[in-house]
């Protein structure tokens, strides 16, 4: 029974979910107010001030080489009066699964480099 395990076992499709862990992420900000769109560049760990905002990355990973490309980033928004408006991760394929919720910007993660 062992070695029939072990057989099938070598056959059997492994699931990697493996990330390669990456040095910036590349966010695009858009102001609703003057309708006009920006692209940072924020290294991981750093935090960067648009207009009355600051945005924290503290990861940002690409998947596997071998996998369809996707981005993710973990992503912390500080407002000057209101505190953290946003904390959370992104992903670059599904922009609406965890989107920044503001009356005043949106934020999209375009690629981690």
């Amino acid at each position: 029974m062992k070695k029939i395990f072990a057989f099938l076992m070598c056959f059997m499709p492994i699931a990697a979910n493996a990330f390669v862990n990456r040095d910036s992420a590349v966010v695009r900000i858009m102001n609703k107010d003057a309708g006009k769109v920006h692209e940072r560049v924020i290294p991981v760990g750093n935090e960067i001030q648009f207009e009355k905002m600051f945005i924290n990355v503290r990861a940002c990973k690409q998947t596997d080489p071998f996998d369809a490309e996707d981005f993710w980033a973990f992503i912390e928004v500080h407002e000057k009066d209101d505190g953290q408006i946003f904390g959370g991760w992104m992903s670059r394929n599904e922009p609406g699964q965890n989107p920044l919720q503001h009356p005043d910007y949106d934020v999209w993660l375009v690629r981690c480099e």
